[in-house]
């Protein structure tokens, strides 16, 4: 089953000519990437632990510094200037770590609770990842969230037929992305080296960096994740026109970050090999 809209080409950058030849191990990103189209989950709850303690965020804030390690990602809202003017007055003083520890423990619980809503695996995700499996690949994993959140979405993915051999945790390392770290312990799980001979796929820059960081060949996706931010339902709604001038958008973002490959959705990749 393929995405409810028709997918534009994928893009690789002259540097990725040829490398896909090379890969035996592909490492996915979760949300946005191979489950919740949109990466509505953390998305909602970022903005609500905020209203919590009377601060107003914008969609686009709350998505910004999505990839990173759902501690990091608070930390990183609150550098925003408006963000922490909002706080300044609201509290009286700049924001401080235990406030980024407060705000982290009430994330926890609401991410928990919103998470079976939001593990559905992407349409075509599945039918992708069986045929890379049947090309000899490994399949791994990795993810902003903790191994308590994992430890809700994996079986749910697992019902729905996606089931990666490894899944790195950000709470499983020392540092989330951009580090390389979860992609190393990810290697190493499924034996695969050099790094070159892997594949990462996310659908932030964020993980995009970490891809690079760890010296893997790197694909984004734009269409089912967290920078076009849209559940399938009402990306499917959208003209042609405008959601191509969006996705065509956000590909050059990519592209400019570093991404060596760059396609709308995960159900694409075999095309990739066709096209390399």
């Amino acid at each position: 089953m393929t995405p409810q809209y028709r997918l534009s080409l994928p893009r690789m950058a002259a540097n990725a000519v040829g490398r896909l030849g090379h890969v035996r191990a592909i490492v996915f990103d979760w949300a946005g990437t191979t489950v919740d189209h949109g990466c509505m989950a953390p998305a909602e709850v970022f903005r609500d632990i905020f209203l919590q303690v009377g601060i107003e965020v914008t969609e686009a804030e709350a998505r910004g510094p999505m990839g990173k390690a759902k501690v990091d990602h608070i930390r990183a809202m609150l550098a925003v200037p408006r963000i922490q003017s909002q706080w300044q007055v609201r509290f009286g003083r700049p924001s401080r770590e235990e406030d980024v520890e407060d705000l982290y423990t009430t994330f926890l619980p609401l991410q928990q609770n919103i998470l079976a809503h939001h593990s559905q695996v992407i349409p075509g995700v599945v039918e992708a990842i069986a045929w890379c499996r049947l090309q000899g690949m490994r399949i791994g994993s990795t993810t902003g969230y903790t191994r308590a959140l994992m430890d809700i979405v994996e079986p749910l993915a697992e019902e729905q037929g996606y089931r990666p051999e490894v899944t790195v945790c950000s709470d499983e390392v020392a540092a989330g992305r951009p580090a390389p770290w979860q992609l190393y312990r990810a290697a190493e799980a499924l034996n695969v080296y050099p790094m070159q001979h892997i594949l990462v796929i996310d659908d932030s820059v964020a993980g995009i960096e970490a891809g690079l960081h760890a010296g893997c060949l790197t694909a984004a996706v734009t269409a089912t994740g967290n920078a076009l931010g849209m559940p399938l339902e009402v990306l499917a709604k959208l003209e042609p026109e405008e959601r191509l001038q969006r996705v065509n958008t956000i590909s050059e973002e990519f592209m400019a970050a570093g991404a060596h490959v760059v396609l709308e959705s995960v159900a694409q990749l075999p095309e990739l090999w066709r096209k390399d």
